[in-house]
């Protein structure tokens, strides 16, 4: 019997949790190079191997797996050479494969091979060695360490991020810059609006809507003692609340979390890529072809928990959150995706949100039932605002993929690919509203209302209204979906009509200060920033702010890039807490430069230096005021005057 590459691993994955600390890193391994012309070095790795394990030879093929692999860290490297042992091994008969034969060596040992550098050549790489080892029934492929190789005669590696002689404390100049406290509780108060929007919009799903005047005559009959009744209806929505805000209590669990792992995961290829695919499936099921709901038997169990008491209430509160997650759910999902990256409060905020709209009607209905009576009846129209959010849902999933687009860099939703397929997606919306469109839980023969009508028009001018986004034209910059599409510099067309390039590499920028004497104005961004995209389309197009510009050299660190350095600028990166980064890509490289030098992890992030890299103000955020961003920027032009003058004034 043959046992396949997928079993090995779960074999191996097991024993490995059996077998507890004594397998950890059982091999030892070191490298050097030895030099054999200008761009061609022959590695040695040597395995330290005291427990006499089993060291698999390179070359054997385990039903797809390689014993040995090398990975190294950038395609200007070929490997010339194979991986190959100084000295042969001895045959072992293998108790995993059916006694099949295989080379082993279980005593210290050294491989080699051979590599070419197509560019510079580094001081230094760290290359991946994969490898195999076992013992008897035990068996650990693909095992994977880390070695670092020194190369003679190589570049030395970049400099360090850090400058040295910026004293972010002291600012040559002093502006009235944004109160961060007061921006941190706007953007709160802000996400807990947005949170009770999305509240208010599950409410009205067929879910939920149909369940306030039922659930609220429970109350208000209870018994003879409708004090009591009414108190329990609050009880009711507060545990609706506290349900919702407890969904963020993991996040507040998970400790000192380095804050840049959230803008890590939120411009995630891979994350962004799956959040599409969810959002994809949210959508389809709010258009009726499937419901996405949690096990049957948790909501049986939670319901057969009712009492009369607190508890009760508890278990009610939780089975209406059950029962209508498939309503919920994907509103809620949208809720989670945008605001768990941004950190514990904000995600806190949100859901409190959520819940206070969702409590809040029961008690409210409870405590006067009078308005029950006003309430609409349910109908077609609930289901018409389940059709409504899937499209919804729809055009934030190409967000989603639009942001995996950017920072991988596939050129794939071009700015224009992206209004163009909004422009369908609103005006297949605007089909549906004129009834002709149906979906599965559409009624036959459903008379179209007037207030229908009305917002499908409203659908329509917002259509057309995106229409110049896919024109190369100044009029495709849509300033109120600002931060949804990509940059206007991300076009289908040779020459955008309102693309400014700037600057992308600091020292570049650097250099060209010097020259010009000019300030350094510093855009951290990011190319799936919604906030940065907002304030280029909205306040650097404004002609007071472009003039003040224009007096500076501009230059964009994206944090969220995901290329690959070459070679000779990837670094292992120690920070000022301690922490070692290994440095591979810009937005590695970028994130680290503004969080060693400027305390900040936030994007936007503006900051204005000397060409000789002194802070000159204070540096700000997000600023969507034109006049304020202005002011700033005028501060900074005043602080580089004062420099130009103490540099004319004769030293003594």
């Amino acid at each position: 019997m043959k046992i396949n590459g997928l079993l090995i691993a779960l074999l191996s994955i097991f024993v490995f949790q059996v077998n507890g600390q004594d397998n950890i890193a059982p091999i030892k391994w070191e490298g050097k190079s030895t030099r054999i012309s200008p761009n061609q070095y022959q590695i040695e790795l040597k395995a330290s191997n005291p427990a006499a394990w089993d060291l698999y030879a390179p070359g054997i093929n385990f039903e797809g797996i390689p014993s040995a692999a090398l990975v190294l860290p950038d395609a200007s490297i070929k490997i010339i050479s194979p991986l190959l042992a100084n000295t042969a091994g001895i045959l072992k008969k293998s108790k995993v494969f059916e006694g099949a034969n295989f080379e082993i060596y279980n005593t210290d040992i050294t491989w080699h091979a051979g590599l070419e550098f197509s560019g510079s050549v580094p001081a230094s790489i760290q290359l991946q060695l994969n490898y195999t080892y076992g013992r008897d029934e035990e068996f650990f492929p693909g095992e994977s360490t880390s070695i670092e190789i020194n190369f003679e005669g190589g570049v030395a590696k970049a400099a360090s991020l850090k400058i040295e002689k910026l004293n972010i404390d002291q600012p040559l100049v002093q502006c009235d810059g944004t109160n961060e406290t007061k921006e941190e509780e706007a953007g709160l108060m802000k996400i807990f609006l947005l949170g009770f929007l999305g509240g208010l919009l599950a409410l009205l799903t067929p879910c939920v809507f149909p369940m306030v005047p039922l659930t609220v005559s429970f109350f208000t009959k209870h018994g003879s003692n409708k004090k009591k009744g009414k108190q329990l209806a609050f009880m009711y929505g507060f545990f609706i609340f506290l349900i919702y805000v407890s969904f963020s209590i993991p996040f507040h669990l998970a400790g000192n979390i380095n804050p840049t792992v959230y803008n890590d995961i939120s411009t995630n290829v891979y994350l962004n890529t799956a959040f599409f695919i969810i959002f994809l499936a949210f959508a389809f099921s709010f258009f009726g072809f499937y419901e996405i709901t949690l096990p049957g038997g948790l909501a049986n169990s939670t319901n057969a928990k009712h009492g009369s008491d607190a508890l009760g209430v508890f278990f009610m509160a939780l089975t209406l959150t059950i029962v209508s997650f498939s309503c919920t759910g994907p509103i809620l999902g949208t809720l989670l995706v945008g605001t768990s990256t941004s950190g514990a409060w904000p995600l806190t905020a949100g859901l409190a949100g959520f819940g206070v709209a969702l409590g809040l009607p029961f008690a409210l209905f409870a405590l006067f039932p009078q308005w029950l009576n006003s309430l609409p009846k349910s109908g077609g129209w609930l289901n018409t605002v389940k059709v409504v959010l899937g499209f919804i849902e729809l055009a934030l999933a190409l967000k989603f993929l639009s942001n995996a687009d950017l920072v991988a860099h596939w050129s794939i939703i071009k700015r224009e690919i992206f209004f163009g397929t909004w422009i369908l997606i609103f005006l297949t919306l605007f089909m549906y509203l004129m009834g002709w469109i149906r979906f599965p839980h559409d009624s036959k023969g459903e008379k179209i209302s007037n207030g229908r009508k009305a917002f499908a028009f409203a659908v329509l001018a917002f259509t057309l209204y995106l229409m110049p986004g896919i024109t190369n034209s100044k009029y495709a910059n849509i300033s109120l979906v600002s931060g949804f599409p990509p940059p206007v510099c991300y076009s289908i067309y040779a020459d955008p009509v309102n693309c400014d390039e700037p600057l992308k590499d600091y020292q570049e920028a650097l250099k060209l200060a010097k020259e010009k004497n000019k300030p350094v104005l510093i855009d951290f961004t990011g190319w799936a920033c919604v906030n940065c995209r907002k304030m280029e389309e909205n306040v650097w197009t404004n002609q007071e702010v472009k003039n003040l510009m224009d007096q500076y050299v501009l230059v964009s660190l994206y944090v969220d890039d995901k290329q690959v350095l070459p070679i000779d600028q990837q670094q292992t990166y120690k920070t000022s807490n301690g922490t070692t980064i290994q440095i591979k890509t810009i937005g590695t490289k970028w994130s680290l430069f503004q969080t060693e030098n400027f305390n900040a992890t936030s994007q936007p992030w503006y900051v204005v230096i000397s060409p000789d890299e002194k802070l000159i103000t204070q540096p700000i955020g997000y600023t969507p005021n034109p006049t304020a961003f202005a002011q700033w920027l005028t501060c900074g032009l005043n602080g580089m005057k004062t420099i130009k003058q103490q540099q004319q004034v004769p030293q003594p």
